[in-house]
């Protein structure tokens, strides 16, 4: 184990597990954090990540990203973090490997589509539905539901965004079994899962968006700090073959970003005089992230991107008939719950808001390619634009 820095969380001051859990029966020398991570990894909502859109709708190349290629991704870059700033490394990348469980299909589409179905009984959002997943839905053990885990990887992906001052009702209920501190900022293991997704997705989205020829290296020079880091390489590798040199950008970029966040990061933990993960969570800021000069210029990337990429025609008109067919999913369910599986037909609740969550839960679990089979089953046809 490298040297844990003061500040880190510590597993053996861990705040423990909602449910005790019996004793001698550890399966393996782990901890608690490593056990953590452990049941994320071994839980079927992990891997359905495997099927659930990143930036390309049920995509039909194999080399473009998805959920699950995306958060072990973002793994590898929080563990590469946390290990520079002395944090806890099992409890980062479990953070890092949950925080997209909650995603429904069809990425941010299907995320708008599920909202606008349940706005009348509480709306919808991701990250509420992945400690709902992870605490409730997600239920392997005997003796209690969930995973049953720790209370560091709860309050982290409950606050890896900041302090929770309006939480939905599904964070709510989660919060009243097992309060989270939800006005405080989260440890510095949740922040440094939090910025390690920028990293992660600011840069492949651009490797997977030149990939799918919807950008190009000329569109992306016209961001001069961009065009500057281009030019250096492209000097530094004459002859070298133009796929080679974007991945090289794609590389530098990341490494470039990683080492700010470890220098800025060290900065504010200085500057702040924290001493101890108590410490974090009441700072009242984010000490964990990048310098102001790069968050600036990781805000025109973002609106590059938008601009670019996530608002193309083609990424827009996927967009919409993806919402289409998450839409009409859940108003078949609702209108005839004999559509359900027989396994989630025979405890569905009888009264309202329940009864829409519960269908939400089925929705928000699917993988893009389940609920399109889902619609063609229902509705007798492929979904417009889905194939045949």
């Amino acid at each position: 184990m490298h040297n844990r820095a003061p500040y880190a969380c510590n597993p053996e001051t861990s705040r423990g597990r909602l449910y005790a859990e019996p004793g001698g029966e550890a399966r393996g020398p782990r901890n608690i954090f490593q056990r953590d991570r452990d049941r994320i990894i071994h839980s079927i909502a992990f891997r359905r990540l495997r099927y659930k859109t990143q930036v390309f709708i049920a995509p039909d190349g194999d080399h473009y990203r998805v959920r699950l290629t995306h958060s072990l991704e973002v793994a590898q870059i929080g563990r590469t973090i946390a290990r520079a700033l002395g944090l806890d490394e099992d409890l980062t990348e479990a953070l890092c490997l949950a925080h997209d469980i909650g995603h429904p299909p069809f990425g941010h589409a299907g995320e708008d589509a599920l909202e606008a179905a349940m706005a009348p009984y509480g709306g919808f959002d991701h990250n509420a539905q992945t400690l709902r997943t992870l605490s409730k839905l997600e239920s392997p053990y005997p003796l209690w539901p969930g995973l049953n885990l720790s209370w560091e990887l709860m309050e982290g992906l409950a606050k890896h965004n900041g302090p929770v001052r309006k939480p939905n009702w599904a964070l709510q209920e989660i919060d009243g079994e097992f309060p989270l501190e939800l006005e405080q900022y989260a440890s510095l293991e949740a922040q440094i899962a939090a910025i390690s997704d920028d990293i992660a997705y600011d840069n492949h989205d651009i490797d997977d968006g030149i990939r799918a020829g919807l950008l190009t290296i000329d569109q992306l020079c016209d961001l001069p700090f961009v065009e500057q880091r281009w030019r250096a390489i492209c000097g530094r590798y004459p002859g070298a073959r133009h796929e080679a040199l974007l991945r090289e950008l794609i590389r530098e970029q990341i490494g470039l970003m990683v080492n700010d966040v470890i220098e800025t990061t060290r900065a504010r933990i200085t500057e702040t005089g924290i001493q101890t993960a108590e410490d974090v969570r009441t700072a009242g800021r984010t000490i964990g992230g990048f310098s102001d000069e790069l968050a600036g210029r990781e805000r025109q990337l973002k609106s590059f991107m938008y601009a670019n990429l996530y608002h193309h025609p083609t990424q827009i008109s996927a967009a919409e008939r993806a919402a289409q067919v998450v839409s009409d999913l859940f108003d078949a369910y609702s209108r005839d719950p004999k559509l359900l599986p027989q396994e989630w037909r025979d405890s569905l609740p009888d009264d309202q808001p329940q009864r829409a969550r519960y269908i939400g839960d089925f929705l928000a679990g699917m993988t893009d390619r389940f609920a399109i089979n889902c619609h063609r089953d229902i509705f007798g046809h492929q979904p417009e634009g889905f194939g045949k």
